[in-house]
């Protein structure tokens, strides 16, 4: 079974429930975090905006190094 990668930094043994979707670590439920983003789809023109926002799962590192601290999840 994947292991959550933060807890077993910190020395704990938790089951992932989930992956982060730019750097790949297993995460728990206290670990991972659901980021919603607008998606466009169409390529190469025209770009449509999709009616729905996706669910993105990611870690709360990758989340401050692509989205910044400014962003509320």
């Amino acid at each position: 079974m994947l292991k959550c990668y933060d807890c077993l930094e910190d020395n704990k043994d938790s089951e992932a429930v989930g992956v982060c979707i730019v750097c790949g670590k297993g995460l728990c439920m206290e670990h991972i975090k659901q980021v919603e983003f607008p998606m466009k789809g169409g390529y190469p023109l025209p770009h449509v905006t999709l009616k729905k926002e996706l669910p993105r799962m990611m870690c709360r590192e990758c989340i401050d190094a692509t989205l910044g601290e400014d962003m509320c999840v």
